[in-house]
């Protein structure tokens, strides 16, 4: 046992440091290998030290040693993240999180928990005492509530309540990497410094969402001969503000044939839209799927909501891991369309690309606008294909969000990346915090 690992286990308790070699590769790992370009860039990434600390005041003592031995950390919930972004770029200790699982406390319109806790968890409480949360990713059962806020940004309640930013993070009590580590709490723009900014700002200890009143939710599956009718349709019910919704998902076919679970109610050749709504609205949302010429292939009653199996399973980027386990040499993009032109910008790919690209829309608001919101399917070739792809979208208008770095600024991120970098060299003025995610910060290690 070296100086550092006894340091830490006397801090935490041996049982809490986790130094064998196979626990280490898993537990830096999350879902990067999504993109074939991030898959060669971190495969070979691997935390020197695991360590899980069980209160705010134990990850105080592991900061305080990192720091007065140069040593890089890393921040991680349950890993389900995409784009590497809890990966140890350079080893170091990676902090496992998921002992401070707490639910601090729920009042109306808010819940306070711990960062490590399961949302799935929090989302149960939450609707056996008539609330719900706004916003969860398709990952809810297993993504932890740090997690989903450091690398995270919209989901499921995205088509109402926008993405995290939007008012869905309440609070923040944050640490500082520094030797005598700061804490503080975070409200209003100051957020901006911390939501999806991979943890590298400052160790996030607590977190407020905000919460909504319960709703009973109805799933279903329309089905479409036509593309367009089934965007048309997704469009009109993302306008009418009669009918609550919680998720809005189109998928061109042969996306649907990937739903392995879901083989015995779709319909072979046909686009599906995925839709949660309020079980009273369910009888016009029925009409106006018979009016775009569609039909509801299946429905799953609020009775047996979050029982069993759940449509959101087949939206966001769960499309992408169904089709990677169909065994598709496929991978991804997230693109942002004009609400104005989207038809036509579908057009103008699919005539380019044609069976290399499928669409996947994943319908939301984001301050208020509502934006048709793509994580299509693409084949892949090469590295050099994939770019060409993005650079085309983008010159048809389409705001594409790089799902293939691990570099914060390049993700979509560039708009707020000076105040991040600001705020970084504020709480981090040694470069430790999860370096290598920022590329502008060119991972200063201050002496």
């Amino acid at each position: 046992m070296n100086g550092i690992h006894k340091k830490l286990s006397s801090l935490l308790g041996e049982e809490n440091v986790i130094v064998d070699l196979p626990s280490r590769k898993q537990l830096s790992k999350d879902f990067y290998w999504y993109s074939p370009v991030l898959t060669d860039m971190l495969d070979d990434k691997i935390a020197d030290y695991i360590v899980k600390p069980g209160n705010e005041e134990e990850i105080k003592c592991v900061l305080t040693l990192a720091v007065q031995n140069k040593i890089p950390v890393t921040i991680r919930g349950a890993g389900t993240g995409n784009y590497g972004q809890i990966i140890p770029m350079n080893g170091g200790i990676l902090i496992d999180t998921t002992r401070m699982n707490k639910i601090i406390q729920i009042e109306e319109g808010s819940v306070r928990v711990e960062p490590g806790i399961k949302l799935g968890l929090v989302e149960k409480e939450l609707r056996e005492v008539n609330q719900e949360f706004c916003i969860y990713p398709t990952t809810y059962i297993k993504a932890t509530a740090g997690g989903f806020v450091s690398g995270g940004s919209g989901g499921i309640g995205s088509i109402t309540w926008g993405n995290l930013w939007d008012g869905n993070v309440l609070e923040l009590r944050v640490l500082t990497m520094e030797e005598t580590p700061r804490v503080f709490t975070v409200k209003g723009e100051g957020m901006m410094n911390y939501i999806h900014s991979y943890g590298t700002t400052g160790v996030i200890t607590e977190i407020v969402f905000r919460t909504t009143k319960r709703v009973e939710w109805t799933q279903c599956i329309a089905s479409f001969s036509d593309l367009e009718n089934s965007l048309i349709f997704s469009e009109k019910i993302a306008k009418d503000s009669q009918i609550k919704k919680r998720s809005i998902s189109t998928c061109e076919w042969p996306i649907p044939s990937y739903f392995q679970p879901l083989q015995k109610v779709i319909e072979p050749d046909k686009h599906i839209v995925i839709l949660e709504v309020e079980e009273k609205s369910f009888e016009l949302v029925k009409s106006l799927v018979s009016e775009h010429n569609g039909t509801v292939s299946y429905e799953i009653p609020s009775s047996k909501y979050q029982k069993g199996i759940r449509l959101s399973d087949f939206t966001w980027n769960h499309t992408t891991l169904w089709a990677l386990n169909a065994n598709e040499k496929m991978t991804y993009l997230q693109g942002s369309f004009s609400l104005d032109s989207y038809l036509e910008q579908i057009k103008l790919i699919k005539e380019k690309y044609k069976d290399e690209f499928f669409n996947h829309f994943d319908w939301m608001r984001s301050k208020g606008e509502l934006i048709p919101q793509q994580i299509p399917l693409v084949r892949y070739k090469t590295k050099e294909h994939l770019y060409e792809m993005i650079s085309f979208c983008e010159s048809i208008g389409v705001k594409i969000y790089d799902p293939h770095t691990n570099l914060l600024e390049k993700g979509g991120w560039e708009a707020y990346i000076d105040s991040v970098v600001q705020k970084k060299h504020e709480n981090d003025p040694h470069g430790l915090l999860n370096p290598g995610k920022i590329g502008v910060v060119n991972d200063l290690v201050k002496g």
